[in-house]
């Protein structure tokens, strides 16, 4: 299981979700870490609201006391600007009270929003510092699922449930202790009720609880798999496989459904319950201050005043607001929990262990002296070096050649599982080297370990003779152009995705990319030539198309070594011909490694490496291969076959 940052263990995928408060506090830090002003204030106005809605049973005491001495003498003359001046002091309140709602509306709704941009900007951040690893070994649909349902409990918790519980939890407060002012005996009986409320609440929300946070999971699951079956629609349909699928997906449909229907069964049995409590506890103290009334029951409270009914009446409507407040309390708790596992999940990608990075030489324009020398300079020159610091301060320069060298190295992707044993590779600068083997023989491999995707378990990869674990990462994998057996394309035009392998490219150099790549003959018969523009991953391009545009991308980037992965398997032979003159002329000059399942596209190569199950088990030229008669001679004749 990976680490988190602080060390702790996480785990991203499966076991049994469960809420993560540390991780709620966390993201409430984050609110206050955005906004330092703002939140303080928005939460001010919300407690101040708070109080203003609950001061006013006070002063309808007071009116009602008043009311009975002017029932009892008839002095109406008297009471009159007395009721008029609490009137005027209760509008005033009220007013303020709407004023301050307003506000800390229009501010929540505010950092609502920019709370959430930010955190997807930290989101995606964070995202691309993490190893290829990462998402090679988790479903992209869950990933998007910390973007869409994670992000969004936050968005619910932020704009609802945290000044919902903030005005609600200072509303029972304040109204507690103005109970405890008006008499204690009452607030006895009241108190009461509420640990009936809170046993209540305990049991049945906690059943809720478990049910969201599994909600949460399976949601994501549901979303996931979904994604998936889009990716792959053709083969579904290739293989007739929608009934499968179909019943696939209800499994996590049906999941997902029970979990939702058992969260929000205790959801919502939970509020008629605390409300029906409430009810009934109403009665009960309508009937206990009755009692008191009538057996003259001296009556405690911090007023020091008698129990009457100007003491009753009101303390009746505060029971009322009492208890609607902390049935409220009540309804947020299923949202927290939401939101704490929607919390702990995002945190939980956040603190995933970045890509390492020890390196420290890096990649330099340089011009070459007369002298041989070298001197660094920030303008474009197409000539490179590995600028070289060292502990006395100096610096040297080492011209990037593509000189490339691969000795005994070994290598696993699971611990215990190697995939690469005692593998050497020499490449000299300008030389093509060629993998050929079976699926999983590790072709692939060897070039994600110089790029390094992976890093190696045991042996050295040197670059130009300087271990690739001292370059930059950055650096490095600019150094290299590399054209994938899985074409990617992005949203945009054809020249977006061109330039897209050097972003300071010129238009004039992103065609004659295109042209050394044998794309331009197509990309000029488009509606609307390079600037057509493509989506869903260039779905309105053929398969050959789009690899021609991907080596196009390679090509304007213009770097020392390649590395072609299949990059001409989805072409058929005619357009492998117009793109193999083109991938002849991208490779002059340029140390080439090439990954082929046609062995007519590396015939031509320096030196051609035999793979099986991780060792090379033949090395040498075409003729030297077919003269020793072994495993690429079998392969060559037809005899056998690399799958």
């Amino acid at each position: 299981m990976p680490r988190t940052r602080s060390g702790q263990t996480v785990n991203l995928k499966g076991g049994r979700p469960q809420a993560d408060m540390s991780a709620l506090g966390r993201a409430l830090r984050r609110l206050f870490a955005y906004y330092p002003r703002l939140a303080p204030l928005t939460m001010g106005c919300i407690l101040f609201s708070a109080v203003i809605s609950s001061i006013p049973s006070l002063f309808i005491q007071n009116v009602i006391a008043i009311i009975e001495r002017w029932y009892s003498t008839g002095d109406w003359a008297s009471a009159r600007p007395e009721i008029l001046h609490y009137v005027i002091i209760l509008a005033v309140l009220y007013v303020l009270a709407l004023l301050s709602t307003t506000l800390y509306t229009q501010l929540m709704a505010i950092m609502t929003q920019g709370y959430l941009n930010k955190l997807r900007q930290e989101l995606f951040n964070e995202m691309q510092t993490l190893p290829i690893r990462f998402f090679d070994t988790h479903q992209h649909g869950d990933v998007m699922s910390y973007y869409t349902n994670d992000i969004d409990t936050l968005r619910m918790l932020i704009s609802q449930s945290l000044p919902t519980f903030i005005q609600s939890g200072a509303i029972v407060l304040v109204v507690l202790g103005i109970m405890l002012y008006f008499s204690v005996w009452m607030t006895l009986v009241l108190l009461l009720g509420v640990v009936a409320m809170f046993y209540v609440t305990k049991t049945v929300g906690g059943g809720s609880a478990r049910y969201f946070v599994k909600q949460q999971q399976s949601l994501a699951e549901t979303e996931g798999f979904v994604q998936e079956m889009m990716n792959g629609q053709k083969v579904v349909k290739v293989f007739n496989h929608e009934s499968e699928s179909i019943a696939a997906f209800d499994r996590l449909n049906d999941a997902l459904r029970d979990n939702s229907y058992r969260a929000n069964a205790y959801a919502n049995i939970l509020g008629p319950i605390i409300n029906n409590i409430g009810n009934i506890l109403y009665v009960v103290l309508a009937i206990a201050g009755g009692v008191f009334l009538l057996t003259g029951v001296p009556n405690v409270s911090l007023s020091g005043s008698a129990f009457s009914i100007s003491i009753l009446v009101p303390f009746m409507n505060m029971a009322k607001q009492f208890t609607g407040n902390v049935n409220t309390l009540s309804q947020q708790i299923n949202q927290i929990v939401m939101a704490s596992a929607g919390a702990g999940r995002v945190f939980k990608l956040m603190d995933e262990q970045p890509e390492t990075d020890e390196g420290y030489v890096t990649l330099v324009n340089v011009v070459e002296n007369p002298d041989g020398s070298l001197t660094e300079t920030a303008e474009r020159t197409g000539k490179w070096a590995w600028r070289h610091p060292h502990g006395d301060g100096t610096l040297t320069y080492t011209l990037l050649k593509g000189d490339v060298r691969l000795t005994e190295v070994d290598f696993a992707y699971e611990e215990g599982k190697p995939v690469l044993h005692d593998v050497s590779v020499f490449a000299e600068p300008g030389q093509k080297v060629a993998f050929v083997g079976a699926t999983g023989a590790g072709k692939t491999t060897i070039t994600n370990l110089i790029n390094r995707f992976y890093d190696i378990a045991d042996g050295k990869i040197r670059y130009d003779g300087i271990n690739i674990n001292k370059i930059k990462k950055a650096d490095l994998r600019r150094s290299l152009g590399i054209v994938l057996q899985e074409t990617n394309l992005f949203t945009g035009s054809v020249m977006d995705n061109i330039r897209y392998g050097r972003l300071d490219a010129t238009d004039a150099e992103c065609v004659e990319a295109a042209r050394l790549a044998g794309a331009d003959d197509f990309i000029s018969r488009l509606p609307e030539g390079y600037s057509t523009e493509l989506t869903n991953n260039g779905a309105n391009l053929s398969q050959g198309q789009r690899q021609l545009l991907a080596i196009a991308r390679a090509a304007v980037a213009d770097p020392p070594v390649m590395i072609l992965d299949e990059a001409t398997s989805s072409i058929d032979t005619r357009t492998e011909a117009i793109v193999q003159r083109g991938m002849d002329k991208l490779m002059e000059g340029r140390t080439v490694f090439v990954i082929a399942h046609r062995l007519s596209t590396v015939m031509d190569a320096d030196v051609i490496m035999v793979l099986d199950h991780g060792r090379i088990i033949e090395r040498g030229s075409h003729e030297k291969l077919l003269a020793e008669k072994g495993t690429y001679y079998q392969l060559y004749t037809g005899a056998f076959e690399l799958e």
